[in-house]
């Protein structure tokens, strides 16, 4: 199983949901809560972003680490997930598990930019949510049909801090 680096990623959920809680559900023998019916798209910097732990003295570890956590939830809580980057990634960001994307162009604001082609170009935005805590692309995302996911609650779900 491959691990990847993210610079800009984006998660998407299928099955729109207004209250990020409503969707907690555990199964027979489950350890942890799950995400059920959900197809994520991460924006992957926006999530590293949100842990001061020093990941901007090695973004290629971060991303590989985010790839990593974001391969291990979906197996575990069977998500579909999407990760988008603003640039090109390395080879040791490809996944078997998780779809790695990144915008066609590096620049400002390209893996939002990709994120909404994404939403766009879905048949069913209503089923989309998206892990951001950019104000400004939350907007983008709930104005193309959308739901927004914040990151930190995200981050903690899938790498979660030991107490």
């Amino acid at each position: 199983m491959g691990v990847g680096m993210l610079d800009t990623s984006t998660v998407i959920l299928l099955g729109r949901i207004t209250d990020p809680m409503s969707r907690w559900a555990c199964g027979p023998g489950a350890s942890a809560p799950t995400l059920v019916g959900m197809r994520w798209i991460v924006d992957a910097m926006n999530v590293i972003g949100t842990r001061p732990d020093g990941w901007w003295r090695n973004r290629q570890a971060a991303m590989v680490a985010l790839v990593h956590h974001l391969e291990r939830w979906a197996t575990t809580q069977r998500q579909q997930v999407t990760v988008v980057f603003e640039h090109p990634t390395p080879r040791v960001c490809e996944s078997a598990v998780i779809r790695v994307a990144h915008a066609p162009t590096a620049a400002t604001n390209s893996a939002d930019d990709e994120i909404i082609r994404l939403i766009e170009a879905d048949d069913h935005p209503g089923h989309i949510t998206v892990v951001t805590s950019d104000a400004t692309l939350a907007k983008r995302v709930q104005d193309a049909g959308a739901s927004v996911h914040p990151a930190q609650t995200f981050r903690n779900l899938i790498d979660p801090q030991p107490h």
